[in-house]
């Protein structure tokens, strides 16, 4: 269920009594959940067929309290797991068939201002997950145009794979540089960051190299749980690193 509607009394009688809603009456109910939530990312997911208000005849779009709720399921699947859009349609499919819908534990848990918990960046890397996403959906997730992705990726910020998808994590990456530009942290500023990263990555990478090319399946499966285990202590020691040298302490 939604929160409670943030929009004043009008908007929570109106879905209350089945009254149908204009597009700003539904922002202001979702925005207490998802604050970030805009007009362009509700209209966005109707032309992905998300949703599908009704229209007057003059044009204008009415939304019914259905309609909210499907939102609200499509936005928590989002936020919460990275799902695809076509993934969350056939799992809005599967809710409307009365059928029971488990979903993949994709996304990191947020604490009330819809950033990560430290602890949870700090905790072990979970499984890696075979989902994709694609750049429309890329887009709409982390609230940014083309133009800006084509500048992340030309810094190496963010990367499509040979298909020209991008995996689960580039919507991490995205929305972490978004939320960063937000408070004046310009892409380029990032490469130092990004180069930090590559060389992590190449000292792990080093390490488990010899486990990874051996012919023993178990001596293979071995060295990935032992990347993922030194993955995890190389995010927790630049995480410790920073800290140290702002002189902070995050909760």
């Amino acid at each position: 269920m939604l929160h409670t509607p943030s929009g004043g009394a009008d908007s929570g009688t109106a879905a209350a009594d089945g009254r149908l809603m204009s597009i700003g009456t539904v922002l202001n109910m979702l925005r207490d959940e998802f604050p970030e939530v805009t007009i362009s990312k509700i209209r966005f997911l109707e032309s992905e067929g998300l949703i599908e208000p009704q229209r007057t005849p003059s044009g204008y779009r009415k939304f019914s309290a259905r309609d909210v709720e499907r939102l609200g399921h499509v936005l928590r699947m989002q936020r919460d797991h990275y799902l695809p859009l076509k993934v969350i349609r056939e799992h809005l499919d599967a809710l409307e068939r009365g059928e029971e819908v488990r979903l993949p534990p994709l996304g990191r848990p947020r604490d009330a201002r819809g950033g990560e918990l430290l602890g949870d960046l700090l905790s072990e890397p979970e499984a890696p997950t075979a989902a994709r996403i694609g750049r429309a959906e890329l887009l709409a997730a982390a609230e940014i145009g083309a133009e800006q992705l084509k500048e992340w990726e030309s810094y190496g910020l963010v990367a499509p794979l040979a298909d020209g998808t991008y995996d689960a994590e580039a919507v991490t990456v995205a929305t972490l540089v978004a939320e960063l530009g937000r408070h004046g942290i310009e892409p380029r500023h990032l490469r130092v960051m990004k180069a930090a990263a590559d060389r992590e990555a190449g000292l792990v990478d080093q390490v488990v190299a010899p486990l990874r090319r051996h012919r023993n399946p178990q001596t293979r499966a071995h060295a990935e749980a032992r990347m993922k285990e030194l993955a995890g202590l190389a995010v927790k020691l630049h995480a410790a690193l920073v800290q140290s040298a702002l002189g902070v302490r995050l909760p």
